[in-house]
C-alpha cells in the first residue's frame, strides 16, 4: 500500500456508503482460525463516525444536531480498523494528538438464540476504552493491545424494549491514548501509544450457554506418536445447568477427519480437559513445513449450538543450554526480524491485507523468526505467522519507566493472562516475553531493581503457570537476566555505544556465557530511504587495500567511526547494508549461536526522535512505512533464501559521484554460486560467492565509470538457473562548491497526484550530491501535499538524500505553488498545474 491522500469528497462519499451497510461478515482463513463463530459474528467496518475531542458528556454523543455545519465538523465518517492518530503521529510540526476520541455507530440486533447473549468483541482498541449502549455504560477496559468482549445483552433488551419504531441500537466507545503514569506502556517507550478502534469490533451472538475459550495442547513424544489435550471454558452468566451435548472433529493437515468424539455434560466451571488422545505419526509443524491440524467444538444445547473452529500443531523445541536452539530435534538457526503494527497513513490501523502483504514480504526475505515488539499484536498476525513458519516472541508492553503501584502491576498481570490465554493455539509461538529494557528508569521517583526483579520473577511464574510449554523472555535488564528462560542483552555493534560492527561476534559469544539461554533480538542500523555514500565504499576499498591475503580477518582493519553508527554514521542505506552484511556473515559461523532477530522489519513512528532524517521515525526498517523496499532487504535474502536471487545495490541511486579515473566499488547481493558483471555491456569477469568475504560474499567488483551514463548488468546461476538483474545511473565528475541554491522540478504526473523534487545547488548549478541538510516543503493553492507519511516521498520536513528531496501531491484539479526551504540559501517556487 502506498502512501496516498484522500478528499474531503471521497471522505463524505465513503460516508454515504458507509450507511447503507451496517453489517460485513467475518470471512478468511485467519478468522475462521481464531475461534471465531463464523455464522454468528459480524465485523462492524462501516457506519461509524468519530470525533477527536473530550465531549461534556453522553448525550453530546447523541444529541439532535444544533450546531448546524460546526457539529458536522465535529462528527467524520469512519471504517474499521480506525487509529485517530493516522496522520499526526509523523506531523513534523506539533506532538502527536493523546487524549480523547469517541467512535458512535448504529447496529441492528437480531440474536438468532432464544434468550441468547449478544456481544462486542474487541481485537484491540487503544490505549483505555469504555463501551456505551445509548446512555448506558455497559464496560471498560484497560490495555491497548489485548482483545477483550463487552457484553450488551441486558442493556440492548431494554433498549429494544422502549425505541419507539425499529431503529438500530446507538453505540459509542470511548478511547483515550492520554499518558499515564500508572498505567503501561511508559511515555517513554521508543513507539507512538496509538488511540481508536485501530483492530477490527465483532457484532457475536452466543447461546445463554456458550464455549468462551479452547485451548489446546499438542506434545510430540517421538517421531511416532503424540499426545492432543483439549481443554474449554464456559461462558455462562446467569449459572445455567442445563446439559449440554459436546461434539469434537478432529482434522489433519490435509482436512481429513480422523477423531471425532461426543459426550454429555452438565456446565463447569473454570477451565476443564475434555478430551485427550494420542496422535499416530503425527505431521510435524516446522517453519519450513507449517502444517496445521484442525479442531471442530460443537456445543449443544437446549439454548442453541455454536461451533468452534480452532488450529494447532505439533512440535517440539528446545533452547540448549549456552548452545544452540533445536526444533523438532534438529539444529535450527532463528533467522528473524522484528515487528510494529504501524503504517504509514493508517498508523495501528492495518487491514487484514496490508498485515498479510507484509508478512508474506517478511517470509520471502527468508525469515523463520518474528519477534512482535513491544505488544500482544492482531490475531491476524498470529494466524499468520502459523500459516507461513515464522516462530514467535510476543511481549506485553511493560516497557522502560520503572515499575508503578498495584493498578499498574495489575495490568500488566492481565495483559500477560490475556495474551497467553488468546495466543495459546498458535504453534507459532515459543517465547512469552514479560518485560522489554526494565532497566530504564524515569517514571517514578523511585527506581528499586529488587522490586522489578521480584514482578519479573512473578510474571514469569505466572507465564509458566499459566502455559508450562513455553519460555519466558526479556531484553536488557541485566540486574534480572537469570530470572527468565531466555534472554537478550542489548547488542548494537555498529550503531550505539561507540562499539564497531566487527566486534559483533566477540561481545554476542561474551554475553551468551553469562546465560543460561541467548537470544540475539535487536540489532542494525538506521538507513535514511535513497541516501547513499561514496564515503563508506571508498573506505572498504582502502580496507581491501590494506588487506594482506583474501584469508586476513577484515576485524582489525575495520575500525574507526565509519563502523561505529548513530551521531557518527552519515545514515546511509550504504552503512546499513555493511552492518547487515557483516552479522549475517558472522552469524552463519558461531555453532552455539540460537538465533537473532534483526530490529526492524519497517520503519515505524516514535515520539522520541523528532530530529531525525524524517521527524518522528525510527528508520531502521528494511522497508519504509508504507513496504517501500530498501536495499538492505536483499541483504537478508542473498544469506536466508533458497530461491535464486541477485541484486546490484543501488537501485535508488541515480547518480554516483567521483574522480574520472576513480576506481569505485560495485556490490551485488546474491545467493547464487557464481555471478557475472557486464558494466556497458563488456565484461568485468565472474566471482564465486564466500559467505565469509565481506563484503557482499565476495560478489564485488572494482571498476572505473565512464562520466555520464552507465549500465550494469548482472547474471548469476545457482543450481542450473539464470537470474539477472540490472540498473542504469548517471556518474557525475564535477566537484560542487558550498550550497547556493535550490531547483524545484515536477517530476512525475500520474493522474491527480504529481512528484516534485528538489535539488541543492551550488552556485555553477553542479548538485551538492552529499548534501544532506533538512528541507522543508509547504504548498498553497487547490492542491494538498501527500504528507504525514512518515516516509522518504511523505514527509514535508525531510534530510536531502544526496542533496535531494521528493514529495507528492494532489492537485485538487486546478493550480497550486510549491515551496522549498533549506537554511542559507533562497527559497524557490514552482507552478504545478
Amino acid at each position: 500500500m502506498s502512501c496516498h491522500a484522500i478528499t474531503r469528497r471521497e471522505f463524505v462519499k465513503s460516508a454515504a456508503l458507509a450507511a447503507a451497510a451496517a453489517f460485513v461478515p467475518v470471512s478468511g482463513t485467519a478468522q475462521a482460525a481464531s475461534g471465531v463463530i463464523r455464522s454468528n459474528d459480524r465485523r462492524l467496518v462501516e457506519g461509524w463516525e468519530y470525533c477527536r475531542r473530550a465531549l461534556g458528556g453522553m448525550w453530546a454523543v447523541w444529541r439532535p444536531d444544533q450546531l448546524g455545519d460546526v457539529a458536522l465538523d465535529m462528527w467524520q465518517p469512519a471504517a474499521m480498523p480506525h487509529c485517530f492518530n493516522a496522520r499526526d503521529a509523523v506531523d513534523p510540526d506539533q506532538p502527536y494528538y493523546q487524549g480523547s476520541c469517541w467512535y458512535r455507530t448504529r447496529v441492528n440486533i437480531e440474536n438468532p438464540f432464544r434468550s441468547g447473549r449478544t456481544l462486542l468483541h474487541f481485537e484491540g482498541a487503544g490505549q483505555k476504552s469504555t463501551v456505551f449502549l445509548y446512555m448506558e455504560k455497559v464496560g471498560e477496559h484497560l490495555g491497548g493491545y489485548d482483545e477483550f468482549n463487552v457484553d450488551i445483552t441486558e442493556a440492548a433488551n431494554g433498549f429494544l424494549k422502549n425505541r419507539k419504531s425499529n431503529e438500530p441500537i446507538p453505540i459509542a466507545v470511548l478511547c483515550d491514548n492520554a499518558q499515564d503514569l500508572e498505567a503501561i506502556p511508559s511515555s517513554f517507550s521508543d513507539f507512538n501509544h496509538y488511540g481508536g478502534l485501530y483492530r477490527y469490533v465483532n457484532l457475536k451472538y452466543v447461546p445463554a450457554v456458550s464455549l468462551e475459550q479452547v485451548h489446546i495442547t499438542p506434545q510430540l513424544l517421538s517421531q511416532e506418536s503424540a499426545s492432543v489435550s483439549i481443554k474449554a471454558r464456559l461462558y455462562n452468566p446467569d449459572g445455567l445447568d442445563d446439559q449440554l451435548h459436546l461434539s469434537m472433529k478432529l482434522l489433519d493437515p490435509q482436512g481429513v477427519i480422523v477423531y471425532v468424539s461426543e459426550k454429555q455434560l452438565v456446565p463447569w466451571k473454570d477451565e476443564m480437559e475434555l478430551w485427550s488422545w494420542n496422535v499416530k505419526k503425527p505431521t510435524q509443524w516446522s517453519p519450513s513445513n507449517p502444517s496445521l491440524y484442525g479442531c471442530e467444538i460443537t456445543l449443544s444445547g437446549v439454548h442453541g449450538e455454536m461451533t468452534i473452529h480452532e488450529r494447532f500443531g505439533i512440535r517440539q523445541f528446545e533452547f540448549v543450554p549456552q548452545g544452540p536452539f533445536r526444533f523438532n530435534g534438529e539444529r535450527l538457526l532463528l533467522r528473524g526480524t522484528s515487528r510494529h503494527e504501524d503504517h504509514a497513513l493508517l498508523g495501528a490501523a492495518m487491514p487484514d491485507d496490508l498485515i498479510r502483504k507484509e508478512m508474506q514480504l517478511i517470509k520471502d526475505m527468508g525469515a523463520n523468526f518474528i519477534r512482535l515488539g513491544h505488544y500482544q499484536q492482531s490475531r491476524t498476525v498470529l494466524d499468520l505467522c502459523d500459516e507461513l513458519g515464522l516462530l514467535v516472541w510476543e511481549e506485553i508492553p511493560w516497557c522502560r519507566g520503572g515499575l508503578g503501584g498495584e493498578d499498574y502491576k495489575n495490568q500488566a498481570r492481565n495483559m500477560l493472562r490475556a495474551m497467553i490465554d488468546q495466543h495459546y493455539n498458535h504453534p507459532s509461538v515459543i517465547v512469552w516475553g514479560v518485560g522489554n529494557e526494565n532497566d530504564w528508569p524515569g517514571d517514578f521517583p523511585d527506581f528499586d531493581k529488587g522490586k522489578i526483579r521480584a514482578f519479573m520473577q512473578e510474571l514469569h511464574g505466572e507465564a509458566h503457570r499459566l502455559d508450562p510449554t513455553r519460555k519466558t523472555g526479556t531484553r536488557r535488564c541485566d540486574f534480572a537476566k537469570d530470572v527468565v528462560d531466555v534472554y537478550s542483552p542489548s547488542l548494537w555493534a555498529g550503531w550505539y555505544r561507540h562499539i564497531p560492527y566487527p566486534d559483533y561476534r566477540r561481545l554476542a559469544q561474551r554475553e551468551m556465557e553469562q546465560v543460561r539461554h541467548f537470544l540475539h533480538i535487536e540489532w542494525g542500523a538506521d538507513g535514511h530511504a535513497g541516501r547513499h555514500s561514496e564515503d563508506q565504499e571508498r573506505f572498504l576499498l582502502n580496507v581491501l587495500a590494506e588487506r594482506k591475503s583474501e584469508q586476513e580477518d577484515l576485524s582489525h582493519l575495520l575500525a574507526g567511526p565509519r563502523v561505529y553508527g548513530a551521531g557518527e554514521s552519515d545514515w546511509s542505506e550504504t552503512y546499513a547494508c555493511n552492518v547487515f552484511d557483516w552479522h549475517l556473515k558472522e552469524q552463519e559461523t558461531m555453532p552455539w549461536l540460537t538465533g537473532s532477530a534483526q530490529w526492524i522489519f519497517k520503519d515505524f513512528s516514535t515520539p522520541l526522535r523528532p530530529s531525525n532524517p524524517i521527524p518522528y521515525v525510527n528508520q531502521k526498517g528494511l522497508t519504509e512505512r508504507d513496504l517501500t523496499l530498501k536495499e538492505s532487504y536483499y541483504v537478508f535474502q542473498s544469506y536466508w533464501i533458497e530461491a535464486p536471487m541477485i541484486h546490484i545495490y543501488g537501485h535508488s541511486w541515480p547518480i554516483r559521484w567521483g574522480d574520472s579515473e576513480e576506481v569505485k566499488l560495485i556490490k551485488v547481493y546474491s545467493n547464487c554460486e557464481t555471478a557475472e558483471l557486464l558494466l556497458n555491456n563488456i565484461s568485468c569477469g565472474e566471482k564465486k560467492r564466500n559467505s565469509q568475504d565481506f563484503p557482499a560474499a565476495g560478489l564485488r567488483w572494482q571498476q572505473k565509470f565512464k562520466p555520464g551514463e552507465n549500465h550494469l548488468r548482472v547474471i548469476g546461476k545457482k543450481n542450473g538457473i539464470t537470474v539477472t538483474d540490472e540498473l542504469h545511473f548517471h556518474y557525475q565528475t564535477e566537484r560542487w562548491s558550498a550550497p547556493a541554491r535550490l531547483a524545484l522540478s515536477q517530476n512525475a504526473h500520474d493522474s491527480d497526484i504529481v512528484t516534485v523534487e528538489a535539488r541543492l545547488l551550488d552556485a555553477r548549478g553542479t548538485q551538492c550530491l552529499d548534501a544532506r541538510s533538512r528541507l522543508h516543503f509547504s504548498i498553497s493553492g487547490d492542491g494538498a501535499l501527500i504528507d504525514n507519511c512518515g516516509t522518504s516521498q511523505g514527509s514535508r520536513s525531510i534530510e536531502l538524500r544526496n542533496g535531494r528531496a521528493e514529495i507528492r501531491l494532489r492537485t485538487g484539479g486546478g493550480k497550486s505553488v510549491v515551496s522549498a526551504q533549506v537554511k542559507g540559501v533562497p527559497t524557490v517556487f514552482l507552478l504545478v498545474l
